[in-house]
C-alpha cells in the first residue's frame, strides 16, 4: 500500500482535482501527502542576468506558493491526513518532481493533467507526460470534470 503520496500543486483548480482522488487514498491507507511546488526561476527564463528585481519578484513569489501551499495542507490536517509541503525551485518542473520522487520515499505520484492529446500536447509540452515516462513509481493521472464552473 501507499505510504507517501507526492502531489505536484501550482495554484490551479485543476491540478488541485487530483486532491479530492488522492484524499481517499491517503485516508484509507493512513499516507502522508506531500505537496510539491515548483517555483521556476523567472531570471533562469527570461534574463541573461540576476536583475534585482527579478530577484524581489521571485521571493514574493515564492512567499505566495508557502501560503498556498499551507492554506491546501490546513484543510487536509483537518481531514486527518498527515501532509508535508515543499518547494523546490527548478525551471525543468516535471525532472524537480522525479528528482524529489526518487530522493525522498515516494512510493506514488498522483497529478491532474490537462488530457491534450497529439498536436496539443506537443506544441504545450506535458509536465505529466514527462512525469509518466520518468517515473519509477506508479503516476496516477485524474482529469478534472471541466463541465462544472
Amino acid at each position: 500500500m501507499f505510504k507517501k503520496i507526492l502531489v505536484p500543486l501550482d495554484g490551479s483548480q485543476m491540478a488541485e482535482s487530483a486532491l479530492n482522488e488522492v484524499r481517499v487514498l491517503a485516508q484509507e491507507a493512513a499516507a502522508e501527502m506531500v505537496l510539491v511546488h515548483v517555483n521556476v526561476p523567472i531570471a533562469s527564463r527570461y534574463y541573461p542576468g540576476v536583475l534585482p528585481d527579478v530577484v524581489e519578484i521571485e521571493r514574493d513569489m515564492s512567499a505566495e506558493s508557502n501560503r498556498y501551499l499551507q492554506r491546501v495542507a490546513t484543510t487536509l490536517n483537518e481531514r486527518n491526513i498527515r501532509t508535508t509541503t515543499v518547494q523546490l525551485d527548478d525551471p525543468a518542473v516535471a525532472d524537480a518532481i522525479l528528482n524529489y520522487a526518487d530522493h525522498n520515499g515516494v512510493d506514488l505520484i498522483a497529478m491532474s493533467t490537462h488530457g491534450r492529446s497529439g498536436i496539443g500536447r506537443w506544441l504545450l509540452g506535458s509536465v505529466a507526460d514527462r512525469v509518466i515516462h520518468g517515473a519509477k513509481v506508479p503516476v496516477l493521472l485524474v482529469r478534472p470534470d471541466l463541465s462544472t464552473p
